[in-house]
C-alpha cells in the first residue's frame, strides 16, 4: 500500500470530507484554512480563506457547489466551493464545533461548544436556495446537554438528529419540536467521552467511536446496540467502507505526548474491523501521531483517508492517503477465518478420539462437512 502524501497544512488536521461523487476531498486544520484536493492524485486545488480560529468540521453539498465549515472563531461559514468566496456567516456566541447538511441541502444543524458562561447548544440554521435570501435566523435550538457536543448528525428523512459528546451519552432528538426521544443508557452506552460519530451509507445504522477504547454499532431508529468493537487505544475516529463491512477505527495516545514516546508505543495504525464478526482483520501503520480523522471513498475500494497529527513536532503537518487494497484486506480476514476454523475441526477430532465412541469414517466425515457449512 503506497501512502500519498498531501503536504499543505501547516497545524494539525481535525476533520476529512469526501465529496458525493468521490472526485474532492475537503479537509480541515487547526490552520484557519479548509483545503480543496483532488482524491486520485493528492492535488491541492485550492483554500477557503477567512476563518480565524480553527476549523473543525465541514459538509459539502449534493452537487459539490457550497462547503460550510464551522470554527472555532464562533462562525460557521457558507463557501462557493469553485470560486472559494464566502457567501455567508452564521454568527455564534461560542465556537462552532460540527456542521452537518440535511438531506436536500435546505438545513443544516451546527453544534456549538459551552464557552464564557454559554452552554453548548444544537442549532438548526436553514439554507436558501438563492444566497440572497440567506439570514442568519434560526429554525430550532436544543440546550441542556452537559459537556461538549462533539458530533450531530441528521437521522432517516431529516426527522430526527444524532448527538454524542463529553458526557459519553448518544441521544436521539426530534428535529421539528427539539424533543428528546432516545438514550443510550450506562450499561450499553460509552463509559467515556465520545469523540466521533459516523453514518452508514444507506442510513439505517451509525457508529460512535470514544475514549473508552471501543466503538459501538447502533440503530438508527430505535438506538438498539448492534455491535460493539473493542480495541486498546483511544479511538479519535471511525468510518464505516461503503461497500464491504469493514469498520475503520482511528486513534492513539494524546498528542501531547508523542514526542516523548516511540511510534510503535503509541498506537498509531488505523485497524480493520469486520462489522459482523467484530474482529480485527488488519491494520495499517505508518503514521508517527494521534489518527484525528478517517474517511471513505465514496465507491469504497479506492482508498481510505486519514491524518497525521504532529502536534509540538515539525512544523509542517501533512495528510497522508493510504491506497487499501480492498482484495489484499478481505484476503488476510478468510485465512485467519479458514485458520481459526481448522483449531475447531481439530479440537473436534480430538475430542472423538479421547471419547469411546467408534465412528464409521463416513460418518466422521459427514460431521465435519455439516460444522464447515454451519460455518461458512
Amino acid at each position: 500500500m503506497r501512502p500519498i502524501l498531501m503536504k499543505g497544512h501547516e497545524r494539525p488536521l481535525t476533520f476529512l470530507k469526501y465529496n458525493r461523487d468521490g472526485d474532492l476531498l475537503f479537509s480541515c486544520a487547526k490552520d484557519h484554512t479548509p483545503t480543496v484536493w483532488y482524491a486520485d492524485n493528492g492535488e491541492r486545488l485550492g483554500t477557503y480563506r477567512g476563518h480565524n480560529g480553527a476549523v473543525w468540521c465541514c459538509d459539502i453539498s449534493r452537487d459539490s457547489r457550497r462547503l460550510i465549515t464551522g470554527s472555532a472563531d464562533q462562525t460557521a461559514k457558507l463557501w462557493d466551493v469553485q470560486t472559494g468566496n464566502q457567501l455567508f456567516t452564521f454568527e455564534f456566541k461560542s465556537p462552532a464545533r460540527s456542521v452537518d447538511l440535511a438531506i436536500g441541502d435546505k438545513l443544516v444543524v451546527i453544534t456549538t461548544d459551552p464557552f464564557m458562561g454559554q452552554p453548548s447548544a444544537i442549532q438548526v440554521k436553514r439554507i436558501a436556495t438563492d444566497i440572497s435570501d440567506q439570514t442568519d435566523e434560526t429554525v430550532l435550538i436544543i440546550k441542556g446537554i452537559q459537556g461538549r457536543i462533539n458530533r450531530a448528525v441528521w437521522g432517516p428523512l431529516n426527522k430526527t438528529i444524532i448527538s454524542g459528546g463529553e458526557d459519553s451519552v448518544v441521544r436521539i432528538w426530534d428535529a421539528e419540536t427539539g424533543k428528546l426521544l432516545k438514550e443510550s443508557d450506562g450499561e450499553s452506552g460509552h463509559k467515556k467521552g465520545i469523540t466521533s460519530l459516523a453514518k452508514s451509507v444507506d442510513g439505517s445504522h451509525f457508529i460512535t467511536g470514544s475514549l473508552d477504547k471501543s466503538a459501538k454499532l447502533w440503530n438508527i431508529r430505535d438506538l438498539t446496540l448492534l455491535k460493539t468493537y473493542v480495541t486498546e487505544r483511544p479511538v479519535n475516529a471511525v468510518t464505516m467502507s461503503p461497500l464491504l463491512d469493514h469498520i475503520v477505527l482511528g486513534g492513539g495516545q494524546d498528542a501531547s505526548a508523542v514526542t516523548t514516546t516511540d511510534h510503535r508505543a503509541g498506537k498509531f495504525e488505523a485497524k480493520f474491523f469486520d462489522k459482523i464478526l467484530q474482529e480485527e482483520i488488519g491494520g495499517v501503520k505508518g503514521h508517527f501521531g494521534p489518527i484525528n480523522a478517517l474517511a471513505f471513498n465514496p465507491d469504497g475500494k479506492r482508498c481510505n483517508s486519514y491524518t497525521m497529527d504532529l502536534q509540538g513536532g515539525p512544523v509542517t503537518i501533512y495528510v497522508t492517503i493510504q491506497i487499501v487494497n480492498i482484495q489484499y484486506v478481505n484476503c488476510v480476514f478468510w485465512t485467519r477465518i479458514h485458520l481459526s476454523m481448522w483449531t475447531r475441526v481439530h479440537g473436534i477430532i480430538c475430542h472423538l478420539k479421547m471419547s469411546k465412541l467408534r465412528l464409521p469414517k463416513k460418518i466422521l466425515l459427514m460431521i465435519l462437512q455439516l460444522y464447515f457449512c454451519m460455518l461458512l
